[in-house]
């Protein structure tokens, strides 16, 4: 007889697991503690609420990030193989989604499969005779947290992420934030992003005063802020200007690729505005996380041009993600060592971004499937990058584990790699491509 399989979080990571356990002919038990319990960062009841952006990265083909994606089509994910196509919205060759749509349909996928069955409770403790996948999430509620230590024997780990703001389409001047795509590039020729460009001037202006402004303090008592850990790769604005005056323009505001009409020659620096929904009635501030104070924040970010009336529908903010030590717990098909019942999945496994979430998902949902049937989950074949992401997150250095999105430095070299920087990740993908249908075919 088939076993349950109980998952704990209805974010990106747990309802592509449920999804897909129930996919195998297994029964899903999903909690989720929200709207009962919220969290400092998700401001509604849906499921996989995009918290901090709502971009999926790159889909230029024979990139990384666009390699993962095209694994998790072949595999049948539900988020990133129908529903994202289903709820996308114009942003170059980047996949981005229109928030609200996307976790509408996520949630009525859950709720409406008759193999899912949806709690709206919290789960402080775990029953050692059923099957677990946690994916809580980085921002793990303290009761499931002190039960995890537990189990683990370990303490928390934990590193502080941020969320770019949110401003009303209406109030920007479209006078001087010119539509253009960096080279022109975009998805169908259209172009995709605005763009506030500086001068000089208006750059240093800008930076003097994002360098005064107050921030919020770290919000966890033992946290020192001289000691306040960030993830590198979603740095706020404030901590990329304390490291020089050009980081700056040389980072988020970069003006490559870009000509101000106006002025008819690139900006000396830019801020770019992603869509946000499907109706174009707001904009993100692409790379623009931050912890100012709101005040500061909003006197600060009206000081990029096209944004002197801006009128903000979210503020930047900070939060506190958690995560476990997974190489010194984790197998690579997502398993405790010591408590193979259990598998993790999601950001709080240690993978960072929305599509490795997705994937770390759908490999504990595949193996927590096979161990209801009464079978060994099999690990996906190294040169994947499904495979990758797992020997990352069961294999790094246990004493420097750090959170990680899919990079080519993940997946195995090439024993005789072309010289040509194109044709070496063509080739790694192809390879991963490759490993994955052999590995497919095998395991239908």
């Amino acid at each position: 007889m088939t076993r349950e399989v109980h998952i704990i979080g209805a974010g990106l990571a747990g309802c592509e697991a449920a999804w897909q356990v129930a996919r195998a002919g297994g029964r899903a038990v999903l909690y989720e503690m929200r709207p009962a319990r919220q969290t400092a960062a998700h401001k509604t009841a849906a499921l996989a609420e995009l918290v901090c952006s709502n971009s999926l990265k790159s889909e230029q083909e024979n990139s990384a990030p666009w390699l993962l994606k095209e694994e998790l089509r072949r595999v049948k994910s539900l988020l990133i193989g129908e529903i994202a196509p289903r709820t996308r919205v114009p942003a170059g060759h980047a996949l981005t989604v229109d928030r609200e749509l996307f976790a509408a349909e996520v949630t009525r996928a859950m709720e409406c499969d008759p193999a899912i069955e949806l709690r709206r409770e919290e789960v402080t403790a775990l029953d050692p005779d059923q099957i677990w996948i946690i994916a809580s999430g980085p921002l793990t509620s303290d009761g499931l947290a002190a039960e995890i230590a537990r189990m683990t024997g370990s303490e928390r780990l934990y590193f502080y992420d941020s969320i770019s703001p949110i401003v009303d389409a209406e109030s920007i001047d479209t006078s001087i934030a010119f539509r253009a795509s960096r080279y022109d590039k975009s998805l169908d020729g259209t172009a995709d992003y605005l763009n506030c460009p500086f001068s000089k001037d208006e750059y240093e202006t800008f930076l003097d005063a994002l360098l005064a402004a107050s921030s919020v303090p770290a919000h966890i008592d033992e946290d020192h802020p001289d000691n306040t850990r960030y993830f590198e790769a979603c740095l706020p604005i404030e901590e990329i200007a304390r490291r020089g005056r050009d980081t700056l323009r040389f980072g988020p505001m970069k003006p490559m690729g870009l000509i101000d009409p106006r002025a008819g020659r690139r900006p000396w620096a830019v801020v770019q505005l992603r869509q946000e929904d499907a109706r174009a009635g707001s904009y993100n501030l692409v790379g623009f996380q931050n912890h100012m104070r709101f005040g500061d924040q909003q006197r600060v970010l009206r000081l990029i041009p096209g944004l002197a009336s801006a009128e903000f529908l979210r503020f930047g903010q900070v939060h506190r993600n958690t995560y476990i030590n997974a190489p010194a717990l984790l197998g690579p098909t997502l398993q405790m060592r010591t408590r193979p019942s259990v598998f993790f999945a999601g950001q709080i496994s240690g993978v960072e971004g929305y599509v490795e979430s997705v994937a770390t998902g759908l490999i504990a949902g595949r193996g927590a499937a096979a161990l209801a049937r009464g079978d060994a989950p099999e690990p996906f074949p190294r040169q994947s990058a499904l495979g990758s992401l797992c020997h990352y997150v069961s294999g790094a250095d246990p004493l420097h584990y750090q959170p990680a999105n899919i990079t080519f430095d993940l997946l195995p070299k090439l024993e005789n790699p072309p010289r040509d920087k194109k044709a070496r990740y063509a080739e790694v993908c192809r390879r991963a491509l490759a490993a994955l249908d052999e590995y497919m075919y095998a395991h239908v």
